[in-house]
Protein backbone atom coordinates (compact mmCIF):
# COMPACT_ATOMS: atom_id res chain seq x y z
CA UNK A 1 0.00 0.00 0.00
CA UNK A 2 1.26 3.17 -0.76
CA UNK A 3 2.52 5.55 1.83
CA UNK A 4 3.69 8.95 1.63
CA UNK A 5 7.20 9.73 2.78
CA UNK A 6 7.02 13.12 3.88
CA UNK A 7 4.53 15.22 5.60
CA UNK A 8 2.98 17.85 2.53
CA UNK A 9 3.42 20.94 3.91
CA UNK A 10 0.37 23.39 4.22
CA UNK A 11 2.05 25.62 1.62
CA UNK A 12 2.22 23.21 -0.89
CA UNK A 13 -0.91 21.53 -0.15
CA UNK A 14 -2.66 25.15 -0.28
CA UNK A 15 -0.80 26.00 -3.45
CA UNK A 16 -2.38 22.58 -5.07
CA UNK A 17 -5.53 23.82 -3.64
CA UNK A 18 -5.58 27.61 -4.46
CA UNK A 19 -7.98 27.49 -7.51
CA UNK A 20 -11.16 25.74 -6.09
CA UNK A 21 -12.19 29.01 -3.82
CA UNK A 22 -12.59 31.49 -6.60
CA UNK A 23 -15.81 32.92 -6.43
CA UNK A 24 -17.19 33.74 -9.32
CA UNK A 25 -18.99 37.15 -10.02
CA UNK A 26 -23.21 36.91 -9.65
CA UNK A 27 -24.69 37.36 -13.53
CA UNK A 28 -26.73 40.43 -13.77
CA UNK A 29 -28.94 41.40 -16.71
CA UNK A 30 -31.05 44.40 -17.50
CA UNK A 31 -34.78 44.63 -16.11
CA UNK A 32 -36.77 45.14 -19.39
CA UNK A 33 -39.49 47.48 -18.07
CA UNK A 34 -36.90 49.94 -15.98
CA UNK A 35 -33.62 49.25 -17.60
CA UNK A 36 -32.08 48.70 -14.02
CA UNK A 37 -29.81 45.81 -13.55
CA UNK A 38 -30.79 43.04 -11.51
CA UNK A 39 -30.00 39.25 -11.09
CA UNK A 40 -32.07 36.79 -13.85
CA UNK A 41 -34.71 35.01 -12.73
CA UNK A 42 -35.78 37.40 -9.37
CA UNK A 43 -37.84 40.33 -8.56
CA UNK A 44 -36.60 43.86 -9.90
CA UNK A 45 -35.57 45.61 -6.95
CA UNK A 46 -36.58 48.85 -8.59
CA UNK A 47 -39.69 48.49 -10.56
CA UNK A 48 -40.86 45.05 -8.85
CA UNK A 49 -42.06 42.71 -11.77
CA UNK A 50 -41.05 40.28 -12.39
CA UNK A 51 -41.83 38.65 -16.04
CA UNK A 52 -43.85 41.24 -17.33
CA UNK A 53 -46.61 41.15 -14.16
CA UNK A 54 -46.33 43.61 -11.11
CA UNK A 55 -45.39 41.74 -8.27
CA UNK A 56 -44.38 44.07 -5.62
CA UNK A 57 -45.48 47.31 -5.00
CA UNK A 58 -42.67 49.62 -4.60
CA UNK A 59 -42.63 52.74 -2.37
CA UNK A 60 -40.97 55.92 -3.40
Amino acid sequence: MAVPKRKTSKARRDKRRNNLWKLDTPALVRCPDCGAYKRPHRICLACGKYNGRQVREISE
